[in-house]
């Protein structure tokens, strides 16, 4: 199978997946609950999101690894069973993709800040590594490092994955609109900030995800573009900015109504799009026969 960013270049723009969480609470995953259990006790259930997706046209899909670093699972008293966890994730996604399909480990933060001098680089590294070799492992040919706002956190991340495996590495940070009218991380990061200290760190693919829409991701993709013209771009974008109604979030954004602003999101530097917060296999069905139309 060709890398991602080979296939790029013959194949042009690609079709990521879409909300892994959403899908799950919809299958009845509760608050407090640890979701990456679930690779393990409720293995149907994850395996039928992977292949959804599949089904939906995706050319690649994470794994439902999101928060499984000894960190993370510190809280639900798992830290023991970090490779198990990520092991399962890997080869249930693995097991919808097939061979041609691509499947992306999904890592996310810690929730521990290196600023805060309560852990040290050492931990952060070391957790992220044993975690991405159990992934790789499992059967994942790249990495999502997705979510980060710190550069430190997400360049430990990436260093992992490029001294310890073999895997593709993406890296994405999730940006929020500021009063100056203009983008960052909680931690202050700007996307041409992120592009080129991810790039440098040897990120094989850079953007953003979660946080925001397809209309607030276009200046965040041009922001990323400029900084970096030759690296490739991913984007996967909340279904709209969503409404609290009765204690739930609501995203307002169709299938139809995503699908409309594809073309805007490509013209602006977009190499790869899918869907975070909100979205659904139909989601990312329409966004893929978008993206055919961009071609």
């Amino acid at each position: 199978m060709k890398k991602i960013t080979q296939q790029l270049k013959s194949s042009k723009l690609l079709l990521s997946d879409g909300a892994w969480g959403t899908l799950m609470h919809e299958k009845g995953l509760k608050p407090g609950e640890c979701p990456e259990l679930w690779c393990i006790e409720k293995r149907p259930a994850i395996l039928d999101i992977a292949r959804n997706y599949i089904a939906a046209g995706a050319d690649m899909i994470k794994t439902n690894s999101f928060g499984a670093n000894r960190f993370k699972l510190a809280h639900y008293k798992l830290s023991s069973r970090l490779a198990e966890l990520n092991k399962a994730a890997a080869s249930i996604s693995r097991e919808a993709a097939g061979a041609e399909k691509h499947v992306m480990a999904s890592v996310g933060p810690t929730g521990q800040f290196l600023i805060s001098g309560d852990v040290s680089e050492d931990e952060i590294f070391d957790t992220f590594s044993e975690q991405l070799c159990a992934l790789e492992e499992g059967g994942a040919d790249a990495c999502c490092i997705e979510t980060f706002s710190a550069l430190d956190e997400a360049a430990l991340a990436v260093s992992a994955a490029k001294k310890n495996t073999c895997l593709e590495i993406i890296c994405t940070f999730t940006f929020e609109k500021t009063h100056q009218n203009n983008f960052r991380t909680i931690m202050g990061v700007s996307p041409a900030q992120m592009a080129i200290t991810m790039t440098e760190a040897g990120a094989d693919i850079i953007g953003a995800n979660c946080g925001n829409g397809i209309d607030q991701m276009i200046p965040i993709v041009k922001e990323l573009r400029a900084a970096a013209p030759l690296v490739p771009i991913i984007v996967h974008a909340n279904a709209g900015i969503p409404t609290n109604v009765n204690g739930k979030s609501v995203f307002p954004e169709t299938p139809d109504i995503m699908a409309a602003k594809i073309k805007n999101l490509v013209d602006a530097g977009a190499d790869i799009i899918g869907g975070c917060c909100g979205t659904t296999p139909e989601h990312i069905r329409a966004i893929g026969l978008a993206l055919k139309k961009c071609l």
